[in-house]
């Protein structure tokens, strides 16, 4: 599995725009994306400048998308 890159909240929304979703609205320092199409997922992603690496494994997993097609959008 590759390592995880050290990546902004900005930078993971703009990563997850690539796979339908869109921002919904914000909570504080939390931004809420939610899928556009079925199965209409919802994640939160905090709006900081470095996400821990736990908290970005977690938002991959609730995304259900794969490490490797993530860290690809990313680029």
């Amino acid at each position: 599995m590759p390592k995880l890159p050290v990546v902004s909240g900005k930078k993971v929304v703009k990563a997850l725009a690539k796979f339908g979703f869109k921002l919904d609205h914000q909570t504080g320092s939390h931004l809420i994306l939610r899928q556009r199409k079925y199965p209409y997922r919802r994640v939160s992603i905090p709006n900081h400048k470095v996400i821990a690496k736990g908290t970005l494994n977690e938002i991959i997993k609730e995304t259900g998308l794969t490490r490797e097609a993530f860290i690809k959008a990313l680029k």
